[in-house]
């Protein structure tokens, strides 16, 4: 046990060197952890000598240019239609024939708007389906092409199995009560890292799988962005907008104050002329 413990602590050194060179670099990561097991550089070798015969070698060990394109697709559809409610239904309807689901709604009789999920591969055709449901006055599709994240999630979620598979092996031979803690708490934050790995890898493959589809429906057309204007002819448009403002501002100002001088200003004006007519009148009265 004397000669064990120490070679223990050093192995925990070790590991725990591997696992921040990891988070700085994932290719040089691995690659020094592969160099570093001798059983890792055992296996390399009769692979690098058959390579040319693994035709059908797993997704996660091929280059990224031999994968197949991993793609999040996304729609947006603008619908004009008399009945949106109705219009709303449909487009639930259509996504859970192709094995879809309904998503986020919120819908009135004027306009709504509903958000559904439905299989990549049948993004398209249910897009274009949707021109019998109500008038499509905008349409986008979007792809975002997220292999290179797949492949490097993978690679890291495999490595980092291997490296709490290493950990569980030091926690089997610790001996003490410290090598205990300290190697399991060192096991319990790596088993959190692999299980963040995981669930990033599974939301990312969940988003490929199923497409995005977000219907917008309305019984008026929606009226598309103006284009936005630079130059002169922007800035003259500025200035325009800015003096209609402020001379909306103003009269709205007037409007508010025209009753108040109305019910106050006409009795003033006749206390005021009466007053001046006395005047006149006692200077008559005088010079007679």
């Amino acid at each position: 046990m004397g000669m064990g413990r120490p070679v223990l602590w050093v192995g925990v050194a070790l590991l725990a060197l591997v696992s921040a060179g990891c988070g700085s670099g994932m290719n040089s990561g691995g690659s020094a952890r592969d160099a570093a097991s001798p059983q890792v550089a055992q296996q390399k070798a009769p692979q690098q000598e058959n390579a040319p015969q693994q035709e059908n070698a797993p997704a996660a060990v091929q280059p990224v240019q031999q994968q197949e394109r991993q793609l999040v697709r996304t729609a947006t559809v603008d619908l004009r239609s008399d009945d949106v409610l109705k219009a709303i239904g449909q487009v639930k309807d259509r996504a859970q024939a192709v094995g879809g689901f309904a998503g986020q709604e919120n819908s009135t009789k004027t306009s709504g708007s509903v958000t559904v999920r439905v299989p990549s591969n049948e993004l398209d055709r249910v897009v274009t389906d949707l021109a019998s449901i109500g008038e499509v006055t905008h349409r986008e599709v979007r792809s975002e092409d997220v292999t290179e994240q797949l492949v490097d999630v993978e690679a890291r979620i495999a490595t980092q199995r291997a490296s709490v598979d290493r950990m569980r092996v030091l926690f089997e031979r610790a001996g003490t009560t410290a090598e205990i803690a300290q190697i399991e708490g060192e096991l319990t934050k790596r088993q959190s890292e692999l299980e963040s790995m995981l669930r990033r890898a599974e939301s990312l493959k969940g988003k490929v799988a199923l497409a995005t589809l977000t219907v917008q429906v309305r019984t008026v057309p929606i009226a598309p962005p103006e284009p936005e204007k630079t130059g002169f002819l922007g800035a003259l448009a500025g200035g325009w907008n800015a003096l209609v403002a402020v001379v909306g501002v103003i009269l709205i100002g007037v409007g508010a104050m025209l009753p108040f001088v109305v019910a106050l200003g006409v009795p003033a004006a006749a206390v005021i002329y009466a007053l001046r007519r006395r005047k006149r009148i006692t200077r008559m009265n005088e010079a007679a």
